[in-house]
């Protein structure tokens, strides 16, 4: 086994290159660990089993669970009011409860595209006051909590919080001594001191060219991130879902339980963990990514298997080993998650040259604040996400076409309304879009001019200049970089994944400006100036 495992991690075996480890568990042992590559490029230090890294968002699972430890020994409920522990939250006019935060479901924006915004580097140093303190500005919620999932940071840095006032003593310290030290977990810790020594840690590199460099991280914030720990350590805490030694099995079952929205609806995610299927097979999983940590957990419980994969490369993809590596050990356990007649391909049929026409437009996702276009081209409808990307439309039915060249199974389906044509886009086991057709602006005939002038939030404490450079409106800003932004609708702008809608007032005068990325949505900006 060991030899096909080397072969998977071929390209870490370097220790001139950034690394990664690996520890295989199977019925309640370690049955593999190694580590490959380098710990340290600047020392040559080597990656082993033992070396400690960041773990990023793996991080969130012990979060949840030191919440249910407290709430076993009735200290809490997860349907306690955020606010009843942190009054700093403010109030939204809507009630935030813990277990909003530990699925995901809370409706707060995102810390991280927050600081971004208002002008932090992830290199720089980022404390948990300095998130408290954002938060406590904002006005907001991205929807109303339990109408959605999104995934949010916020919510578990605001857990570790609680964990930390109703304990009395650090989360930190609360995890060494109710969670690390009883399951013998030596070498890890909550890293809450960016400049605390950690013997035998792993730095963080990115590619460059054909070279690699410092991917500098100092985070003094946990809750959401900021694990330190090994991949032996990390299959400890594997095992103990399985031979609890810690907590209880009402715990366990409560972290591996699907989240349910006010809808009803579940959406694969459970308590600081996904659930979800790999080849037939139940998998209990989460990744993690900052800096150029790169981490990955999956467990198979009905397997008693279980395989943890760090890197220290930016670049690598641990979901990816994992599951190589799981393809190893659990190939006679797999199924088959459909029958060869459910796996038939769609019949296409044929549809004339008319009848595809009637299907041109421009669409617009309300909810991601993307457009999309249905062109014909060469007799064959594509569907165009932007220049160069558009996959072309098999049609099933008259108004139902499947999605070629995309690894999953796609499906775009157009709808007739009393006084408009939308269309739908879905795939299993994912939520259904609905877009409109929209009318698109002609960049040539826009006044950029118009939209020009200087934007203040208050809840970011920060401006941004909006001026036209070299043909396009760019937003300015002391920190971050130039943002130059092309017009996508009227009065509303993109720049990656960031949209800029301008407000009006009854005169049609732009007062402000709404912001949205990501994870946050329509954070407001007003107009102090041109």
């Amino acid at each position: 086994m060991e030899t096909s495992i080397d072969q998977i991690f071929t390209d870490f075996d370097d220790i001139k290159k950034p690394g990664a480890a690996i520890a295989v568990v199977q019925n309640g042992e370690i049955v593999f660990k190694k580590g490959y590559g380098s710990a340290n490029m600047e020392y040559d230090i080597p990656v082993t089993s033992t070396t400690v890294f960041h773990v990023a968002s793996v991080s969130k699972q012990f979060t949840v669970f030191s919440l249910l430890l407290l709430a076993d020994e009735g200290k809490l409920s997860l349907d306690d009011d955020i606010r009843t522990y942190i009054p700093e939250v403010p109030d939204f006019g809507e009630r935030i409860t813990l277990r909003h935060l530990a699925t995901h479901t809370s409706g707060m924006r995102d810390q991280w595209d927050l600081l971004a915004m208002a002008g932090w580097r992830f290199d720089d140093v980022i404390t948990k006051e300095h998130i408290l303190k954002l938060v406590s500005k904002q006005k907001e919620l991205n929807f109303k909590p339990g109408e959605e999932y999104l995934y949010c940071n916020t919510g578990f840095t605001l857990l570790a919080e609680v964990v930390a006032r109703v304990s009395g003593k650090s989360f930190a310290d609360f995890t060494q001594q109710e969670i690390f030290q009883p399951l013998k977990m030596e070498h890890s810790l909550f890293y809450d001191d960016h400049e605390r020594i950690v013997k035998n840690r792993a730095y963080s590199y990115s590619a460059n060219a054909d070279e690699f460099q410092k991917s500098v991280l100092s985070f003094a914030n946990v809750g959401a991130t900021s694990l330190f720990t090994t991949v032996i350590d990390l299959s400890k805490w594997a095992m103990n879902f399985q031979d609890i030694k810690v907590g209880s099995k009402a715990i366990i079952d409560q972290m591996n339980t699907l989240a349910v929205l006010n809808s009803g609806e579940t959406f694969g995610g459970a308590y600081g963990q996904f659930v979800g299927s790999y080849k037939g097979l139940q998998q209990i999983q989460h990744s993690g990514a900052d800096a150029g940590y790169r981490s990955y957990l999956t467990r198979f419980p009905e397997q008693d298997f279980a395989v943890s994969v760090f890197s220290n490369r930016g670049s690598s993809n641990p979901v990816s080993l994992a599951h190589q590596v799981a393809d190893l050990y659990l190939a006679t356990d797999f199924k088959e998650e459909r029958t060869q007649e459910e796996r038939k391909p769609e019949t296409f049929i044929n549809l004339a040259t008319e009848q595809l026409k009637q299907f041109e437009n421009d669409y617009w996702w309300e909810e991601q604040r993307i457009p999309r276009k249905i062109v014909l081209k060469n007799d064959t409808l594509r569907y165009v996400r932007g220049a160069g990307n558009e996959s072309p439309l098999a049609p099933i039915s008259n108004t139902k076409f499947r999605m070629l060249q995309v690894p999953v199974n796609v499906y775009v389906e157009f709808l007739n309304g009393e006084n408009e044509q939308r269309m739908r886009v879905y795939q299993e086991n994912s939520p259904t879009i609905t877009l409109s057709p929209y009318e698109a602006v002609d960049p040539e005939k826009v006044d950029l001019t118009t939209y020009t002038g200087t934007f203040y939030s208050p809840e970011l404490d920060t401006a941004y200049h909006y001026k036209v450079i070299e043909g396009k409106l760019t937003a300015t800003h002391r920190r971050n970089s130039d943002l130059s932004m092309e017009i996508i609708k009227q009065d509303l702008f993109r720049h990656g994944n960031i949209v800029t809608e301008f407000i009006r007032d009854a005169t049609n005068t732009i007062i402000g400006i709404k912001v949205s990325t990501g994870r946050v949505r329509n954070l407001r900006f007003e107009k102090k100036g041109s």
